[in-house]
């Protein structure tokens, strides 16, 4: 089997391509990449296809205000799913794009007779616009969504795959609902590097709270300052790491707590120590796919506070692993944190358990693993079925 990779920007589609690799099965990646940042990932240059342009183009607009941002990112995501149509081999086998930048290329890779597999890395679009405009409107800030257009083409990549792939049982529920076919949908959880990300000696005294991403409404950042200013104990701390969204910085200057404190972003090379820091990692996020901070946080012996909408449900191994509350639920959040605080013993067997869960079966070979194994599947099944049937 050979595979076509084409992603706008990079994501897991480096791991997943330099797994493909790992296994003979890479044919080509087209990224908006250097070819020399994939080649850094274990990405074989003369398998690189680069369009620079539209990665210089997407840097320039994120440093936009958010509102501008959101309406001109998405106007390269077009033309670059056309530039990686006329880059795709001749006679592809199985051709795998990321949502929202890859329709013209779906179609093309069709027309020339492979599998197409469509990477949704966030629940089903019109799920999560409904699940970011109720957390909005719960902060009382003005909802911030793609606009019909957007909407309109990523339904259309939905018809043109034989097979979505999505990282959790959460995202795949939202197309379930939506009435698509178990069968188009290709569950499969992202990998950690299990040797860069290992546990320390033993978690940090007290409650350590880590928090890593970009802070936004999105992803609850404020309701997590919320609980922990809440939360009785002058020795705790709650550290964010990453950029923090506009639209959170009235919380952050509200609060004035010295126990919180913000670090900005931070190179992935400088999150293993930062992880080996803390005692708890949590993400109370209203919507995500699954976020690649908690197999990270639990490869480092964390135990995981979250949400059910992270996707990271089954890396609490039934509870062994962390905590799960409501999204929106303050009360709820600083319950736990005041449980984590409380029962040292269950936190320190909580971490261990995340190690273990992530250790046995989450590392990037695992996921390229199963992958292939989704695309043969797929392939046995019939392989392109044409769009009438693709729909649901």
């Amino acid at each position: 089997m050979k595979v076509t990779l084409s992603v706008y920007g990079r994501f897991h589609g480096f791991d997943l391509a330099r797994e493909l690799e790992r296994q003979g099965a890479l044919e080509r990646l087209i990224s908006s990449y250097p070819r020399a940042i994939a080649q850094r990932f274990g990405v074989p240059r003369e398998r690189c296809v680069s369009l620079l342009p539209f990665e210089l183009y997407g840097r320039a607009v994120r440093r936009l205000p958010p509102g501008l941002r959101a309406r001109l990112e998405p106007l390269a995501h077009g033309p670059f799913a056309a530039a990686a149509a006329r880059r795709l081999p001749p006679r592809p086998e199985v051709f795998v794009g990321w949502s929202g930048s890859s329709l013209a290329a779906l179609d093309e890779a069709r027309r020339r007779g492979a599998l197409t597999v469509l990477e949704r890395g966030s629940a089903h679009i019109e799920a999560q616009a409904q699940l970011l405009a109720d957390a909005y409107r719960a902060a009382g800030l003005k909802p911030l969504l793609p606009p019909p257009s957007i909407v309109a083409r990523e339904l259309a990549e939905y018809q043109r795959a034989d097979l979505i792939a999505v990282p959790s049982a959460f995202v795949a529920e939202t197309f379930l609902a939506r009435g698509f076919r178990p069968e188009r949908l290709l569950i499969n959880p992202y990998g950690v590097d299990l040797e860069r990300f290992r546990p320390a000696p033993e978690l940090a005294p007290g409650l350590a709270v880590l928090f890593v991403g970009r802070a936004s409404i999105r992803k609850g950042a404020h309701l997590l300052l919320e609980a922990f200013a809440g939360l009785e104990d002058p020795s705790a701390r709650l550290d964010f790491v990453g950029p923090v969204e506009p639209e959170l910085e009235p919380w952050f200057a509200r609060c004035r707590d010295p126990r919180v404190r913000r670090h900005g972003p931070r190179p992935q090379a400088e999150l293993p120590p930062l992880y080996r820091s803390a005692s708890l990692f949590c993400l109370p996020s209203y919507e995500e796919g699954m976020a690649m901070v908690l197999f990270q946080a639990a490869a480092s012996g964390l135990p995981l506070l979250i949400t059910p909408n992270t996707g990271g449900g089954e890396l609490l191994a039934g509870g062994r692993a962390g905590f799960e509350v409501p999204p929106g639920d303050v009360a709820a959040l600083r319950s736990a944190l005041e449980r984590a605080r409380d029962e040292r013993l269950l936190l320190e067997s909580m971490g261990q358990a995340a190690r273990a869960r992530v250790a046995g079966g989450y590392g990037w070979q695992d996921y390229g693993r199963r992958a292939l194994a989704g695309y043969a599947r797929a392939l046995a099944a019939g392989g392109t079925s044409g769009f009438s049937q693709a729909v649901a």
